[in-house]
């Protein structure tokens, strides 16, 4: 598998064991995925499955297996799985499986940069700004806000106005969506 895969282009990593690969994960910084047989020595496939969402890996996992069976198909691909495939597979088919993983990692991993870039221009407002960030995308009017922090509403306005800019959104809808996405509730 190792060499089908470095022939066909791809940069690969192998492990000895399961706890190997645990002590070191892979980078997510490039797309990536991890090729993991059902049935290894000492913690099985989807039991490294369990114990690599554990420690937060994003990476996509691609299960291998000479011996299918439905049960454990389903928990795989419920658990996160990007595919299942038999052995022995054609590489046709395995490598149509990496690039479809390598773009599930792509996705992912430019969502997580957009979502860190919003939480970095969270982190730029004052105490006030993000005061007045959590009434507006409650739907509170400024009049609303200024008589909930003892403020004018021209005060309002200012921090109103930086909080547009530092979070880089030019409607009341996009600040709200951003709020949203990264779990801000109204």
């Amino acid at each position: 598998m190792e060499r089908r895969l470095k022939q066909a282009g791809y940069e690969v990593a192998t492990y000895p064991s399961a706890l190997h690969l645990l002590v070191n994960l892979p980078t997510e910084s490039i797309p990536s995925c991890i090729l993991l047989d059902v049935r290894i020595p000492g913690l099985d496939g989807p039991g490294l499955q369990k114990r690599l969402a554990e420690l937060g890996s994003t990476l996509p996992i691609i299960f291998l297996t000479g011996n299918p069976d439905i049960p454990t198909t389903v928990r795989a691909i419920k658990a996160g799985a990007d595919d299942f495939l038999t052995k022995p597979v054609a590489s046709d088919d395995l490598f149509r499986a990496i690039e479809k993983a390598f773009a599930h990692h792509r996705t992912l991993r430019d969502l997580k940069d957009k979502l860190d870039s919003v939480r970095a221009r969270i982190g730029l407002l004052t105490p006030r700004e993000r005061e007045v960030f959590e009434l507006v995308i409650r739907g509170d009017h400024n009049k609303q806000i200024a008589r909930a922090l003892g403020c004018t509403e021209r005060t309002v306005k200012a921090h109103r106005h930086n909080v547009m800019e530092k979070m880089q959104v030019k409607s009341l809808a996009e600040l709200v969506s951003i709020a949203e996405r990264i779990g801000i509730r109204a």
